[in-house]
Formats: C-alpha cells, sequence, structure tokens
C-alpha cells in the first residue's frame, strides 16, 4: 500500500493509486452497461395506460425474434412483471456478490423486486434515495451478461424511479412512452416527452394503447372511444409514432393469467399492432 493510500477509507478494499476515488458500484455499473447494445426505459405520465403490458410484450416479442434481452422491472410500489409472465412467486439466485435474473426462456431474463417481496400483500414504503439505491443494484448487481436489449418498465409520473433510471443508464438510453387516445392521458404523457428532453435522453417512439375497440368474435376494431390522441402528440412534439393497440379483451386476460399475447402467434388486430411496433427496435440490433 502507497503512503497515499494509508489513510483512506477504501484501504484493503481492493482499490488501486489507480482508481482511488472512484466508487465501485459506479465501476461494475459501466461494466454492465458496456454488455449491453440497446437499452430501452419504458414510461408514462399516466398510470393506467397499459405501459407494463407494452413493456412485457414488447421484451417477449424480441426474445422470440432471437434477441438477446433483459426485463428489468422498477415498478417499486407495484411491481407487475411477474404476474404478467407468470413468474410470481420465482425467486432468483442470489450469491455474496451478483444475482441470477429470473429465466423467462432461453432468450429473455428478468428481475423485480416482485420476486423479493416475502409476500405479494407486502406494501413498500420507501423513500427516494432507497428506491435510487434499489436500481443501481439491479444494474450492477444483476448477472445480465451479453444482451441485445434492456427493457426498463418505469412506474407511472416523472419521479425517482424513471430520473433515476434515465440518469444510471445514461443519455445512450431510449424512452418508449405509453398513452392511451384520451386527452387526459395525452395531457400527462406530453410532460414524459418533456421530461426525456430536459434530463438529455431522446425519446425513441410513442405507442398509443387502448386506441379503438377490437371485437373479440370477428376482429373489427371500433373506436368507441377516441383514438388518434398519441398520434397527434407524436407530430406535436416530433417524436416517431410507433403505431396504435386496440383494446383487445385477450390482452386484459393473457395479462391477468401470465401468458403475453406476442407469445401466442395470433393474426389479429393486436398481434399485427404489436407487429409494426417492434419492426424499428428490432433495427436497432441490425
Amino acid at each position: 500500500m502507497s503512503d497515499a493510500c494509508a489513510g483512506c477509507s477504501s484501504a484493503g478494499s481492493g482499490c488501486t493509486p489507480e482508481t482511488c476515488g472512484t466508487n465501485p458500484q459506479d465501476e461494475k455499473i459501466k461494466k454492465t452497461l458496456g454488455r449491453i447494445r440497446n437499452k430501452l426505459v419504458v414510461m408514462s405520465g399516466k398510470g393506467g395506460v397499459g405501459k407494463s403490458t407494452v413493456a412485457a410484450n414488447i421484451a417477449v416479442a424480441l426474445a422470440l425474434a432471437g434477441k438477446q434481452v433483459g426485463l428489468l422491472d422498477v415498478d417499486v410500489h407495484g411491481p407487475s412483471v411477474p404476474r404478467l409472465l407468470s413468474l410470481a412467486g420465482t425467486q432468483p439466485h442470489i450469491e455474496r456478490d451478483y444475482i441470477e435474473p429470473v429465466a423467462y426462456n432461453n432468450n429473455l431474463w428478468v428481475m423485480s423486486l416482485g420476486f423479493l417481496l416475502p409476500s405479494p400483500k407486502d406494501a413498500v414504503i420507501w423513500r427516494g434515495p432507497v428506491k435510487t439505491g434499489l436500481i443501481r443494484q439491479f444494474i450492477s448487481d444483476v448477472a445480465w451478461g451479453d444482451l441485445d436489449y434492456l427493457i426498463l418498465d418505469c412506474p407511472p409520473g416523472t419521479g425517482d424511479e424513471p430520473l433515476s433510471a434515465l440518469q444510471e443508464i445514461g443519455p445512450e438510453a431510449q424512452a418508449i412512452i405509453v398513452t392511451t387516445p384520451q386527452g387526459v392521458a395525452v395531457d400527462d404523457v406530453r410532460r414524459s416527452v418533456t421530461f426525456c428532453e430536459q434530463v438529455g435522453n431522446k425519446v425513441f417512439g410513442l405507442v398509443e394503447n387502448m386506441s379503438g375497440y377490437a371485437c373479440p368474435k370477428c376482429g373489427h376494431v371500433e373506436n368507441i372511444f377516441s383514438t388518434g390522441g398519441g398520434e397527434a402528440l407524436a407530430r406535436e412534439t416530433g417524436v416517431r409514432f410507433l403505431g396504435r393497440i386496440p383494446l383487445d379483451p385477450e390482452v386484459a386476460r393473457s395479462g391477468d393469467e401470465g401468458y403475453p399475447i406476442a407469445k401466442l402467434g395470433q393474426d389479429n388486430a393486436t398481434a399485427r399492432a404489436l407487429g409494426e411496433i417492434i419492426k424499428p427496435i428490432l433495427a436497432l440490433a441490425n
């Protein structure tokens, strides 16, 4: 140990004169992110727009296309990814210095606080710094390996979790923003676009979910609610419009029962909409 290191509080922890003053966890995060080609943060300024359903189906569709995918659920207070993928009750393997993500299939690995809670009834009552610490740990300590995509599912709003996610990953992270067509949702989601601009991250695209109603018998999409609000917002803000997903009873049922609609291989309006949304995302890996 050099004289300069003798009084350092990190002495003996593996720190060297060359790395003195660096945060070991920052170095682990940098190393982890260096093995991931594309980072996409799925977010929305409004709750109840189906954001987690969209995130889970994007991840599954990419995995079915042969890509290596990680899905990180950073919704601390309402982690829904385990249920959406029929992984509720699963526990990750934890070693002293790393956590193995839960395998959904050979191409998709998942991590969520929902895997670590003793009971699904437990409320998580945490302030911002603790939530930020968890997100950092899920990036630094989870053994993600080499990935084509890391998809992060954030809670609604522009608070601690989406801010921490974008800040930890850095400017290379791109956002996929989900809205429903109604004006009350579009007003809140507009703030998500501004949020990304202010923190310095690009918006990859915008998805309009629950756009029209897909009849389960004939497949016809009827605009019983409003439609086009998300597409109008995309034009207004200069953001790419990825597509609109109809309100489909099968999507709601698939979420409750834990089988992603993207896995069914159906030929209907919802499946075709997801296919169009996936195309530009797949192009990122080419």
